[in-house]
């Protein structure tokens, strides 16, 4: 089986997968593609589980988020209390192997599909955000831009006295709270305009920026092989690089504990945990022993 399948258990399809993702490393130039499933070992829930099915309830759409202010009122209240759970969250081993990864040149680019930042706390500033940042905030009516620490002191501000207690969050930072507590919730409006306040996130419902897609076309495009991190690949903005590759014969390996949409696209998939696998596979990387 190799030394990752003694190492970390798994079926033999998992050992030759693990094989395929050191050699295809060791030959450099592969981009990653992450998703909510590398973020669990740092605290932060995926929305599905192990099925691929969505675990809690359906998040904000932009359609609601722009159609009036109770929504608004009810992401923000509940977007304040499930922020602290990103903002303390740091990178696991996962994030962090990626990033030796990156630094020793085996990963050319990385594509997240995750907005808690903890690709670029790891030290990969380069990451693409697929669909934008937790930490930025953004108006909606002149653009401005300004950080989500701002922001939260200024709701802190608004709402002396707001306590939630315990709540289940989500990995778009989103908290379950009862409606009595989002009723009383104070909204903050723009410094600039008194414009509507957007995380600078794409909401379901909204689209990813054209030029952001077609940044990341181009890095697929100049792959030697694609590695999807943690994803079920379940909505299209991700799976649609699994596709691209897969037509232009760019080989594909998945790592996710779960099946997902672009399982017969891969020419392999591991279902063990990221980090381990990530941790076990930079070391092999590292030590030029790609067959193990």
């Amino acid at each position: 089986m190799g030394v990752p399948a003694r190492t970390l258990g798994g079926t033999a399809a998992d050992a030759v997968g693990l094989e395929a993702l050191v050699r295809l490393l060791a030959g450099r130039g592969v981009v990653v593609l992450s998703g909510a499933g590398l973020s669990t070992e740092s605290g932060i829930p995926d929305y599905r589980g192990e099925t691929g099915s969505r675990r809690r309830g359906s998040p904000m759409t932009y359609q609601e988020f722009t159609g009036g202010e109770a929504a608004r009122r009810r992401y923000w209240a509940r977007s304040h209390v499930g922020w602290r759970t990103i903002a303390r969250a740091e990178p696991n081993a996962g994030h962090r192997a990626v990033e030796q990864l990156r630094r020793s040149g085996h990963v050319s680019a990385v594509i997240t599909q995750n907005v808690d930042g903890l690709h670029r706390a790891a030290g990969t500033r380069t990451a693409v955000e697929l669909h934008g940042g937790l930490h930025r905030v953004v108006c909606l009516g002149c653009r401005r831009g300004s950080s989500r620490e701002e922001l939260d002191r200024r709701l802190e501000a608004l709402n002396a006295g707001f306590r939630a207690g315990s709540a289940r969050v989500n990995p778009d930072g989103d908290a379950e709270l009862p409606q009595a507590l989002v009723d009383g919730f104070r909204v903050a409006p723009c410094t600039a305009c008194g414009g509507v306040l957007k995380p600078d996130v794409v909401f379901f419902g909204e689209t990813v920026p054209k030029p952001r897609v077609q940044r990341c076309y181009e890095l697929v495009d100049a792959a030697q092989a694609l590695v999807v991190l943690g994803s079920s690949l379940t909505v299209m903005s991700g799976l649609r690089f699994v596709r691209h590759a897969a037509r232009a014969g760019t080989p594909v390996v998945i790592v996710n504990q779960g099946a997902t949409r672009g399982d017969d696209l891969a020419e392999a998939r591991v279902g063990l945990p990221l980090g381990a696998v990530l941790t076990e596979v930079a070391r092999q990387v590292r030590a030029g022993s790609p067959s193990a």
